[in-house]
């Protein structure tokens, strides 16, 4: 029996520790091992809530910044259970809940500030306790982004975890464009701060950039045993130098990967999507529970300030429950530049979109939270366009009511290492409107299983877009085996983690 460790950001196999599609990962793939035989502990950190209500397995005593810095691990109960998977949560006061998800914080002045520090401790403590056995023998140690990478740094360069060497580390890419950079020096959040004693090696530890400064997605990349990207066209897509905003490649780390390529040590794998188990919804559900999120809100007090917006989207929405649009377009997502920077470059885009539907009677349902200017542009625009609705907070129910009953779900990512969202919808048998790019070329295929848009240029790719969503609106309302067809394909298809597993234990793990 092979013993694994995943060490992540997030594990959406506990309770609210999830902010995004890394959440799923580190939540499925442990499920897969499971069934394979084998042995895995999940570790994540605390945010100062987590380890309420769990079981203390053992203190942590290590040295950060020349002092004895204590965590506890704690053994947690998963929503659930499964044989041979343990879930963990680290807890030390520093590491405290932030403001995105109550996991990440947003330091607009200095980004990862907060979060540097508290990763640094967490990932200390991890090591700590892999050198203590906390987690028996350890076969492979599975990293999931910058948040886990340090542990390479330790293994490297820290003289106290040199045990580190003798396990097999792999570390996955699930968003290269956060990279985790910090400075070496003169900074409470640096590395010399928290480490004064350990010799570094600046060539091989700086940003290429910001060559004063600790690139922590470059350290994954470059000391990892095998590093992977979350599907094979956005490996080839890394490989090459960003031009944004027509083409997000490498983000100035093309030259690492390569290097790891050259190697033999980077591979592109498709994540998978979850097949079994799955919360249905009842069909007919879509506006009753964009109600009862709306009302939930209304009593949340960080949502106090959006009161007028709620009650405005549930009169827009009370509008449907008596009358039912004949097409209903959809997107779930954070709102940032990745998901939506098409829509806040070019908003008379997606004006040209509401009118569009609006001729055949549809409307375009958004759910999300995220940057701020994101948000403002979609509540102005809610108020602007009655057939937009804009439910500006996350809920399982609704989200699973949407991917339901969407006749069309639009995914015009800038860029995708593989996406989630695209795969939950076509599981439902939801077509897909997608950006040609990363992941959602490795899943949704033009006219077969959805409808997909590209262009040489800027430009283009908004021509483009509004020419495929005609299309697809075109297909919906006159040519009635086509679209069933394409629904058809698009409900058969499966992305399973069962085969991302194999290929997993094959290229990353050498276990087969």
């Amino acid at each position: 029996m092979n013993n694994f460790l995943f060490v992540a950001a997030e594990n959406d196999a506990l309770e609210n520790c999830k902010a995004g599609g890394m959440g799923d990962v580190v939540r499925d793939v442990p499920r897969q091992i499971s069934e394979r035989g084998d042995k895995v502990h999940v570790v994540v950190p605390a945010y100062s809530r987590l380890h309420h209500g769990g079981l203390p397995r053992t203190t942590l005593n290590f040295t950060l910044r020349g002092l004895t810095y204590t965590a506890e691990l704690y053994e947690v109960k998963p929503k659930k259970e499964f044989p041979n998977i343990f879930h963990y949560v680290l807890h030390h006061p520093e590491i405290e809940a932030g403001d995105i998800a109550h996991i990440y914080h947003n330091d607009p002045e200095e980004p990862f500030y907060t979060d540097a520090i508290k990763y640094i401790i967490f990932c200390t403590a991890v090591a700590e306790a892999i050198k203590q056995g906390a987690f028996g023998e350890v076969d492979i140690v599975h990293l999931h982004d910058w948040h886990s990478s340090l542990l390479l740094f330790l293994r490297e360069y820290h003289p106290e975890y040199t045990n580190l060497k003798d396990i097999r580390i792999v570390y996955s890419i699930h968003n290269l464009a956060i990279q985790g950079i910090r400075p070496f020096d003169g900074n409470y959040s640096s590395v010399r701060n928290w480490f004064p004693n350990v010799p570094l090696d600046y060539q091989k530890l700086m940003d290429h950039r910001y060559q004063d400064c600790i690139n922590l997605m470059a350290v994954g990349i470059r000391f990892a045993d095998a590093v992977h990207t979350v599907s094979p066209s956005y490996k080839e897509d890394v490989l090459k130098p960003s031009s944004p905003p027509e083409f997000i490649g490498g983000e100035a780390l093309e030259k690492d990967l390569q290097k790891a390529d050259e190697e033999g040590r980077l591979f592109g794998i498709l994540n998978g999507c979850n097949y079994k188990n799955i919360n249905k919804e009842k069909k007919g559900n879509i506006y009753r529970n964009t109600v009862k999120a709306l009302f939930m809100w209304l009593q949340e007090e960080s949502k106090k300030y959006k009161a007028d917006f709620l009650a405005h989207t549930g009169e827009k929405i009370m509008a449907f429950v008596d009358e039912r649009p004949k097409f209903i377009a959809s997107s779930v997502a954070r709102l940032t530049e990745q998901k939506f920077y098409f829509f806040m470059r070019s908003p008379e885009a997606f004006v040209e979109i509401l009118k569009r539907l609006e001729k055949v009677d549809g409307i375009f349902m958004l759910l999300g939270t995220g940057a701020p200017e994101y948000e403002e542009l979609f509540r102005k625009l809610s108020y602007q366009h009655k057939n937009f609705i804009f439910t500006n907070g996350q809920s399982e129910k609704l989200i699973d009511s949407m991917y339901l009953e969407s006749d069309l779900y639009f995914m015009p990512s800038l860029f995708e290492p593989c996406g989630i969202s695209q795969m939950l919808a076509m599981r439902n048998g939801n077509p897909c409107l997608v950006h040609h790019t990363g992941g959602l070329k490795d899943t949704v295929e033009h006219m077969k299983t959805g409808f997909s848009f590209d262009g040489d240029t800027y430009d283009e790719k908004i021509t483009n877009m509004l020419e495929t969503f005609d299309v697809a609106l075109d297909v919906f309302a006159n040519d009635k085996p086509t679209w069933k067809k394409i629904q058809a394909a698009a409900r058969r298809k499966r992305f399973t983690w069962q085969k991302s597993v194999d290929e997993y234990y094959t290229l990353l793990y050498q276990l087969d």
